[in-house]
């Protein structure tokens, strides 16, 4: 079960990394009309330095590197030996954190519905994980 549910979010990830770029457009057209209905002269730099600082905000590379690697080593250590339950516990941990951020960052609705999707797997690995305990 707990591989099935890694599966389940390696796939649900490659179709976060998939729907990326459409987001990303997405977040980029609506930046700009919002500044092209501001109909207001801004300051070049600042305008830039704003656009900068908001692209990096929705940025989630970071994430879904580490969010793979967490459920590659999630697999890795349910397969050694001497898999420790409490171990798996703060791996599961760390995994939603990552599915916690790549969601607050996401600011697109079709890749929020895959997060709540990778919640509720996540959910269901830690409900086992109680059963297995």
């Amino acid at each position: 079960d707990f591989i099935e549910r890694i599966q389940n979010l390696q796939s649900l990830l490659e179709q976060v990394k998939t729907m990326d770029p459409d987001r990303q457009s997405d977040v980029r057209e609506r930046l700009n009309k919002a500044v092209s209905d501001l109909k207001a002269d801004v300051d070049a730099n600042r305008f830039e330095q704003e656009l900068i600082y908001y692209l990096e905000k929705y940025d989630i590379t970071e994430e879904k590197v580490r969010l793979a690697n967490h459920l590659d080593y999630f697999t890795s250590t349910l397969e050694s030996d001497d898999s420790n339950g409490k171990k798996l516990a703060f791996i599961a941990q760390e995994i939603g954190r990552e599915i916690n951020t790549i969601g607050s960052k996401a600011n697109y609705a079709p890749m929020q519905q895959l997060v709540v999707q990778m919640k509720d797997e996540l959910e269901k690995i830690k409900e086992q994980m109680l059963n297995v305990l």
